[in-house]
């Protein structure tokens, strides 16, 4: 994949702006900290918990950035998207919000939970087979049927512009600028959102992002200076199994401070303390930054860490502690 020159990165005033104009919808979510896990990582970690936002993770963000800068004869055939996850959830619900139909391709076999979730914001599913190939072939159908705008999860400065509201966000909530922050990684909307804010507002500030050592496609790219995509990843934190996009992808290689990478039961293990030692519920992909550092604690020490706990979107029937050993 060849790198993209920048010159449509949103800057810092897109950024300020577009946070301000979706202050109506999205939720400003809280900053939380934890004595506990302080102490057992070593480092003063600030949760910035996404998991709280509307359709139950930082996508929604993305979503209503995206449709926020849409015309209305651009927006009159509604928008389209195939996903599997927490974009499909979060484009249904800004849709609803503007008052545009959603038309969501998902694959045969998506979680019972999402699939529900997408009808109660009113997305239009039409089910595919489960491969990337069928997703993109019948979202093309659907979108020459219907001219819905398709709105990429992750691989859209729009998108990334509204990602970018949540460190943002997060600065303005706290009263020093961390020495590093910590975001899961997939796609790389969320973190090429924050690599943008913390250059344009707190420039000393580390960004480092964290995958599933399972799919550690962009730890590979950034060793290997070249591009990597991500091939039959097996990890827990289904929304981090994504490779980076075109757009993506250059950004976080120019700016980015680290890769780092989490074992499952590393991942399995910080979802399960988040949960008895915070009491909020995190889903396994939001726990990667967590178990990244956990992994490698000195790194961290005695350091201010911003994390990005990313969504809350967990299948309660089917908890990964059921099968596994937690000490």
């Amino acid at each position: 994949m060849k790198s993209q020159k920048f010159s449509n990165l949103p800057d810092g005033n897109a950024i300020k702006d577009t946070c301000s104009k979706l202050s109506y919808v999205v939720k400003k979510t809280p900053v939380m900290t934890s004595d506990t896990l302080n102490k057992i990582s070593g480092a003063n970690l600030f949760f910035k918990c996404e998991n709280f936002q509307k359709a139950g993770s930082f996508k929604f963000r993305g979503a209503n950035s995206a449709l926020l800068h849409l015309a209305n004869e651009e927006a009159i055939h509604g928008v389209c998207t195939h996903s599997s996850g927490n974009h499909a959830q979060a484009l249904s619900l800004a849709a609803k919000i503007r008052n545009i139909k959603a038309h969501i391709v998902m694959p045969r076999n998506a979680p019972e939970v999402k699939v529900d979730a997408v009808k109660s914001y009113g997305g239009l599913i039409t089910f595919c087979e489960p491969t990337l190939e069928a997703r993109e072939k019948t979202l093309e159908v659907i979108q020459k049927q219907t001219q819905a705008i398709f709105v990429h999860p992750y691989n859209d400065y729009r998108i990334m512009e509204g990602q970018a509201g949540c460190f943002y966000e997060f600065l303005q909530q706290t009263d020093q600028k961390p020495d590093y922050a910590v975001v899961p990684l997939g796609g790389g909307g969320l973190l090429s959102g924050t690599l943008l804010s913390a250059r344009y507002f707190s420039e000393n500030t580390k960004v480092i992002g964290a995958e599933p050592l399972n799919a550690n496609d962009a730890w590979q790219s950034f060793q290997q200076k070249k591009f990597v995509p991500s091939v039959a990843p097996d990890t827990i934190a289904d929304g981090l199994k994504t490779s980076l996009g075109s757009l993506t992808y250059p950004i976080i290689m120019n700016y980015v401070e680290d890769i780092i990478t989490a074992r499952e039961e590393s991942i399995i293990h910080a979802m399960y303390m988040v949960w008895e030692r915070m009491k909020i519920v995190i889903e396994p992909s939001a726990a990667v930054p967590l178990a990244a550092i956990l992994e490698d604690p000195g790194r961290f020490a005695a350091k201010n860490v911003a994390v990005i706990f990313s969504g809350g979107n967990v299948n309660l029937k089917n908890l990964p502690w059921k099968s596994a050993e937690i000490e």
